[in-house]
Order: C-alpha cells, then structure tokens, then sequence
C-alpha cells in the first residue's frame, strides 16, 4: 500500500500523518511531497524518517492513493497527473469541490457515490464538513428550507503564517501580516477572497454551495456570513436552520446525539455547550445550544464546532481513504 502525501510539510500535511498513524491506515510506503526547497529533507511516520521527493518522482511510483492538501492550483496542474498513472486522489483544496464529475465526500453522510472508476475524490471545506454532519440528519427527519450560517474561524485555517502573526501580534512584536489587518483583539469579516461579482468571500460562497451537493439537496437555501477570530484551534458556527416540518427539542437532541462522529454538549445548567478550546485534537464534531426560535415557526438555532485541520480536513481525508478499502475500490 503506497500512500503519497502532497503538501507533506503544511500544517494539514503534518495532521494527515498523525491521523494516519492514529487510526494505523495500512501504509507499506509513505511517499511524501512538499516544495522543490523541502527536497530531500525528512518527515517522520512511525518512528521512521522518510525523505520528500518531487512531483515528479511521486508521479512515477504509482501510489494506490495520494492524499493532496497544498492549495487548488498544484492540485489542478497534478492531480490529473496521479490519476493518469491510476492513482486515487484525495484533494483536500477547493479546486475539485463543484465539478460535476467529482464526488465531494463526507464519509458518514455520502461516502457510497464513490465510483470505482472516479480517480479524484474531494475533501469539502473545513467549515462546510462541520455543517453537514449536523444539518444532515435533521434534512432527514424534518426537510430544511432554509440555513442562516455565521462561522467564527480559526487562524489555523489560514495556516503557518497566519499562525505567526497572531502570535507576533499577542507578544507586541512586529509581524509579517496575512491578513490586511491585525487579527488579535480583532474579528475580521474576511475568509478567503471576495468574489466580484456577490460581494461574498469565496468561503461564504462554499458554505452556500457544497452542502447542497454533499447532502444532494439542491433545493435548500442557505446564506454565510464568515469571521476570522484569534483562535488557534477549532472553527465554531451559529446556525439558524428553519425546516418544512415542526421539530421537538429532545428528538432533535435525540437524533444527533445518536449520529455517529457527533457529540451533543447541550445543558445551560451546567454551563455545558461547545468550544474551540475543547475541539482541539478531536475528531468529532459538537453541537449545543439547541433552541427554538422564536421570531418564525419550524426553526432552530444551534452552535456547532470541530476541529478545522482535523475532522475539517485531515480526518475526512483519511476516513474517506479508508472507505476505499472497506469498500474494495482500493485494495491493501
């Protein structure tokens, strides 16, 4: 089982290789990529060193899977490449997300549209993964109309740099800027660059646009509003969902608390309900503050948080590779 490894340095590149080890994903070779500066140099899986090569190289080897996570355009210019050579792509970046041709895969929710023929599978959005394990199971049971989504998005979803600054900024030094403004003591309404045309940022665009397809529900209505704040670790999302059918509180905490890779944190009693602080390191995703609304019928207010590098990126990766071989597309 070779398993190659683009973007091998990045911050997801880096929890890819825990998760893989984490859930011991039957790796007989690990063929890592990174920059043609990163060359040579190592990464350690398992208590082993294994040295990056170039695309090319990794190209050649003909791994049975190649987990992409370094960014749309080198997965549009080689992802085709590794497939060609018959090997199964999972690209973590948006480049794939809306092609028509291509799954967009949340295992626990759609992992059976993989064909055995489909050679690039991609990985949703952070914030979207996050999303549809909780809206999923609801569409099921009461048919939504409509989500209203506000995400408050770790720094980590930027990256390294991103990282970096917020760090410089917390210790009052002077720090190379990823965003057009500081970002401790601050909240920017800037996820992603703006589209032109909508006026939206292209995360807002995202959240709009993949559940539809991952959930296959075309007719839902769903609206974004996306929020940097100077948190290191977890993206947390308020969600306004309204359905076609009246819901009962304890059977919506009933549903959830029942769907796999979902955690309930729901009691204001005891001051109980989701936070980025508690995500980190965690695959599951939490939800809380399960209220009725009280301005319209039929609808819901909740507070959903995950992990963005974990659930959000690497471990829907890995699960979906792990799918494969379930599955038999892919065999070990």
């Amino acid at each position: 089982m070779k398993v190659a490894l683009v973007g091998a340095t990045g911050m997801v590149g880096q929890i890819m290789l825990q998760v893989l080890e984490e859930r011991n994903f039957p790796i007989t070779e690990l063929i890592p990529v990174a920059s043609e500066k990163s060359i040579g140099k190592k990464v350690r899986y398992k208590n082993r060193d294994y040295a990056i090569v170039s695309m090319q190289d990794a190209v050649a080897a003909k791994a049975a899977i190649a987990l992409f996570s370094a960014g749309g355009e080198i997965s549009k210019e080689w992802a085709p490449a590794f497939a060609q050579q018959g090997t199964i792509v999972i690209d973590n970046s948006s480049a794939w997300r809306m092609d028509a041709d291509k799954p967009l895969v949340v295992p626990e929710i759609n992992a059976d549209v993989i064909r055995k023929e489909d050679k690039i599978i991609a990985n949703p959005n952070c914030s979207t993964i996050q999303l549809v394990m909780v809206l999923h199971p609801l569409h099921k049971k009461y048919g939504i109309k409509r989500v209203v989504v506000s995400t408050y998005q770790s720094v980590t979803g930027t990256g390294k740099d991103a990282v970096q600054q917020l760090e410089s900024e917390i210790k009052g030094e002077k720090a190379e800027k990823v965003y057009p403004y500081q970002i401790f003591k601050n909240a920017l309404p800037h996820c992603d660059s703006f589209d032109e045309e909508t006026a939206y940022t292209k995360e807002e665009l995202k959240l709009t646009r993949e559940p539809k397809k991952i959930m296959q529900a075309d007719e839902l209505q769903i609206t974004a509003t996306a929020v940097r704040v100077p948190v290191q670790g977890g993206h947390s999302e308020s969600v306004n969902i309204e359905f076609q059918h009246d819901f009962d509180l304890e059977e919506v905490r009933k549903i959830l608390a029942e769907t796999e890779g979902v955690i309930v944190q729901d009691n204001p009693d005891t001051n109980t309900y989701p936070m980025a602080f508690y995500s980190e390191g965690r695959d599951e995703v939490f939800v809380g503050r399960i209220r009725r609304d009280f301005s319209q019928p039929n609808t819901l207010n909740c507070w959903i948080v995950a992990d963005n590098l974990r659930k959000g990126a690497a471990t829907n990766a890995v699960q979906i590779a792990e799918y494969l071989l379930k599955s038999g597309i892919v065999n070990a």
